[in-house]
């Protein structure tokens, strides 16, 4: 009996196990390629993707929508990528890079920030849930949003492990559907290459690059809080290639064609249940799938954000910040912060470059974070979101994301000139003796 006992608390363990939250974690509790990798490839091959990419092509045509997709799938990659090589080096999670950065207690801005906005979005995509589901069958949808975010909750509680584990049910679930849907579309409407776009769909270039980078750019920024996990950079780098470009660009992709060959919007979902019979239960296993895979990756984001700052325990804060967000699916009130979540997301970027500049760049042979609050960090996000606020206002036709990248940049970098140049004077002196 006792065996039988300790037998089961170890696959007990085996299942919930460490999630290492205010710590790094050791190189012995980090994941294979493999597990790291369907992590990252499980969140963006989905429906908002897809649909994403039917409306890029039906707003610039199929040639212009695809260069924008790759084009804003290559700057997710080089701005993800650079995050998530910093989480694997030293087993860092995205509070612990910021703390370095903006200070032991400025870091609590940015992360406050960033792990709230992905609260927002997990209402949204479990509101969604409810929403779709009934507008195929007649189901009640706060009821399904309130099953779907408790079903999201518990896998979060899982871990890491369950994010990977999604991404191996999610990914290959959906490029069978989503090859299905699109090839049928092509066997039975126009010409992919020729098609020219929606004129009442009208997007500048700048716009559509906008839209992908902005589409994963919150959790792209908190990236280190899943390549962490990775065993080197190297592991780290090749799992966030198999999201940006290639999972977001399949997604994409798909969506785009359906939409060139048939005026389709790529929600693969209302295709596949409109087909009947047993292809129904497909679409509500897909559609709890897919959703699944973003909302456990939003709360899981948020839970190890806020517990960094609180100083609680993961699973914890997943509970409190996922019960919040399942009452406002439940109220319906996040179709009203759509638009704000969106705004936010203009301030995001200069977040992850002044980190990335931070890091490689200015102090890259300093890895001290004594100061509390550094101000040099904050004055650059400050310049680069008033840069993109203000395209987004007064300059809608090019790219917000790329503005906000670039002012901020260049900003912290010039004002971090002279402690660039006394950190290696000081390195320099400490060598000598």
């Amino acid at each position: 009996m006792g065996g039988v006992c300790v037998e089961q608390a170890a696959k007990r363990n085996d299942l919930i196990e460490e999630e290492f939250e205010n710590s790094p974690v050791p190189p012995q509790n980090r994941k294979s390629l493999f597990s790291v990798t369907m992590v990252w490839v499980g969140f963006p091959m989905i429906i908002t993707s897809a649909v994403t990419g039917a409306t890029l092509v039906q707003g610039l045509g199929f040639g212009r929508g695809l260069a924008a997709m790759i084009l804003g799938n290559l700057l997710l990659f080089a701005y993800v990528g650079l995050l998530s090589a910093l989480g694997a080096k030293n087993g860092l999670n995205f509070a612990m890079l910021a703390s370095r950065t903006f200070g032991k207690r400025g870091y609590m801005f940015p992360s406050g920030l960033l792990s709230t906005l992905v609260i927002g979005w997990f209402a949204v995509q479990t509101g969604l849930t409810g929403t779709t589901l009934a507008g195929t069958f007649p189901v009640n949808p706060t009821v399904i949003a309130i099953v779907a975010g408790v079903l999201y909750l518990l896998l979060t509680l899982i871990g890491i492990r369950a994010l990977s584990f999604i991404g191996i049910l999610s990914a290959p679930l959906f490029v069978i559907l989503g090859l299905y849907v699109a090839i049928e579309a092509v066997g039975s409407g126009q010409a992919i290459w020729s098609y020219q776009g929606n004129p009442e769909i009208a997007l500048s270039f700048g716009v559509a690059v906008t839209l992908v980078f902005a589409l994963f750019v919150d959790s792209g920024t908190l990236t280190a809080d899943f390549t962490r996990w990775a065993k080197n950079r190297g592991h780290a780098t090749f799992a966030t290639f198999s999201a940006f470009p290639v999972a977001n660009l399949v997604a994409m992709l798909i969506g785009g064609i359906i939409a060139a060959s048939s005026s389709g919007t790529g929600d693969l979902f209302g295709a596949i249940a409109a087909k009947g019979g047993w292809l129904s239960a497909v679409a509500i296993l897909f559609l709890f799938v897919n959703l699944g895979s973003v909302c456990s990756h939003c709360l899981y984001n948020a839970a190890v954000g806020w517990s960094s700052i609180v100083k609680g325990n993961m699973r914890v804060l997943a509970v409190i910040l996922g019960i919040v967000g399942i009452v406002l699916a439940a109220l319906g009130v996040w179709n009203y912060f759509i638009d704000w979540l969106n705004l936010l997301g203009v301030i995001v970027p200069p977040i992850g470059t002044i980190m990335i500049v931070d890091h490689y760049v200015t102090r890259r042979n300093d890895a001290t974070a004594d100061d509390q609050m550094r101000a040099k960090p904050f004055i650059a996000w400050l310049l680069g979101s008033t840069a993109a606020l203000i395209a987004n206002s007064y300059f809608p036709d090019v790219s917000t994301a790329v503005i906000g990248i670039v002012v901020s940049a260049f900003a912290y970098w010039l004002i971090s000139l002279n402690e660039s140049t006394v950190t290696t004077a000081d390195l320099t002196a400490k060598s000598d003796v």
